[in-house]
């Protein structure tokens, strides 16, 4: 490793941030700090990515693209900035270019982007083979066995609805 590179490599590490792995075409959320007089506060500013420059390394940046009010607004931010509190990564999207920049001459449905659908594949599952038990054997019904009809059991909430019909024949007549 040559000694720029060195530096550089030592430098995003005593910055310690969390840069989720994204590219053009995935839409972020990307918080960033505000300062209004003495106080400071967090603001996302979520959009389609659009463009990143110069990679992963401290120089790095990115820039955002959203439609405000009908209005396309877009905003370059530094990678490793102090103003950038998080990114987040809300989707990705499908697409073959590297830099999106004629998503500026487009509006409506031209302007979407198709969803990325990650397959997932090698999905590890235990299977286990189930235990022989009591509750698990299915009782058959032999000849000797009674087969019971609902004619011969007669349920006393049946009972209870036959003799509300007759209450209700006898309050008609």
């Amino acid at each position: 490793m040559d000694m720029i590179a060195q530096i550089e490599a030592e430098q995003i590490a005593s910055l310690s941030k969390d840069i989720p792995d994204f590219k053009a075409g995935d839409t972020i959320k990307v918080g960033y700090k505000v300062t209004e007089g003495s106080r400071s506060r967090v603001q996302n500013y979520e959009g389609v990515c659009i463009a990143r420059k110069n990679g992963n390394g401290i120089a790095g940046s990115f820039t955002v693209r959203k439609i405000s009010f009908g209005e396309g607004v877009e905003r370059t931010f530094a990678l490793f900035s102090p103003i950038v509190d998080t990114i987040k990564v809300i989707r990705s999207g499908k697409v073959r270019r590297a830099k999106l920049y004629y998503l500026r001459d487009r509006t409506g449905k031209s302007a979407k982007i198709a969803e990325k659908i990650k397959k997932k594949i090698g999905i590890d599952i235990e299977t286990k083979p189930e235990g022989v038990t009591e509750e698990n054997v299915v009782k058959q019904t032999t000849k000797d066995d009674k087969v019971e009809t609902p004619e011969d059991d007669k349920s006393p909430s049946l009972k209870k609805d036959e003799s509300l019909k007759e209450d209700s024949t006898k309050k008609a007549k």
